[in-house]
């Protein structure tokens, strides 16, 4: 396997989760390097329907030309957020079997030094997953009040030691510009205690995460697109939802258990309106990788996965 190459996260359980009629309609909300697309694909026959979409113009310009040259697939350029927008354009709303959304960063993404997402490569401060709109990190970062910057490290990367880096950046960013994924890595390790920079996990871990979400509006665009799931989705219809940190698990957790329920004060009344009835319900327990995919795939480690259908 190529340092870069991107193994598909927890496929069988997707797979299996998606339940894949043949003659059905599937989204691949994350297309990524086509991992999971390519897979869900080959198991649709003449009439069945595979939309991928990704805002990132690499992981549209990598598509497998198996794949683009398939007449049964079609991969948009767009954000998460714009499902239903993309969905309604083909009159599919109410008709799709299958929905999968693979959260986070692409092992592509991570390896390409130029993208920024990563501390182990020293490359320019981005973290876009669109390069070509909205701000980088590193303008971010020259910008952003501390204060923010705080709140920023606090609520989405769980950082302990917030007011700590965010001080160290902001005296940093006087005197020179924090360009690179090098500097921003070396001023956090420098900020924190001797005894976080002991840790396995590089203390940089966290404020790279941070960074990028808030960029990128990831937990925006999540929680947009699971309503939209709804919309989208046809009776009997799967929602498979990967992963890879608590914030995005939290969000997955409690929108499918809010869909599954009807409002408290209906709960126990013989007659509850349609309108307010549950509109999914979830399947089984969160699902994680194997021990054995584990060895395979270190990406996987942190892989949870949850499954709805639409009632």
């Amino acid at each position: 396997m190529s340092s870069n190459e991107h193994v598909p996260v927890l496929l069988g359980p997707v797979l299996e989760g998606l339940e894949i009629k043949q003659d059905g309609c599937y989204v691949d909300g994350t297309f990524g390097r086509g991992g999971h697309s390519g897979e869900i694909l080959k198991r649709l026959n003449s009439t069945g329907r595979l939309i991928g979409i990704d805002r990132d113009p690499d992981a549209i310009a990598s598509a497998p030309k198996a794949l683009t040259d398939d007449p049964r697939f079609e991969l948009i350029r767009g954000e998460l957020a714009q499902l239903k927008n993309f969905i309604s354009e083909r009159n599919l709303c109410g008709e799709v079997d299958g929905l999968l959304f693979d959260l986070g960063v692409s092992s592509p993404q991570l390896d390409e030094a130029h993208r920024g997402f990563s501390f182990l490569r020293d490359g320019p401060l981005d973290m876009r997953m669109d390069p070509d709109s909205g701000t980088s990190a590193s303008n971010f970062i020259q910008h952003v009040e501390q204060q923010e910057l705080i709140r920023v490290l606090r609520q989405f990367g769980e950082e302990i030691h917030a007011v700590r880096i965010a001080r160290a950046i902001c005296d940093a960013r006087v005197h020179t510009r924090i360009e690179t994924t090098g500097q921003l890595a070396g001023i956090v390790e420098a900020a924190v205690p001797a005894k976080a920079r002991a840790q396995k996990k590089h203390p940089a871990t966290k404020t790279f995460q941070a960074i990028r979400i808030a960029i990128n509006g990831e937990l925006e665009q999540l929680t947009a697109v699971l309503e939209q799931s709804i919309d989208v989705l046809k009776k009997g219809g799967r929602l498979c939802v990967i992963s890879f940190h608590s914030l995005e698990d939290r969000i997955v957790k409690r929108f499918m258990r809010d869909a599954s329920r009807e409002p408290e004060q209906y709960r126990g009344m013989p007659s509850i309106p349609e309108e307010v009835q549950p509109k999914l319900r979830t399947v089984g327990k969160v699902i994680v990788a194997s021990r054995e995919e584990i060895e395979v795939n270190r990406r996987a480690r942190s892989a949870r996965l949850r499954i709805a259908e639409r009632m």
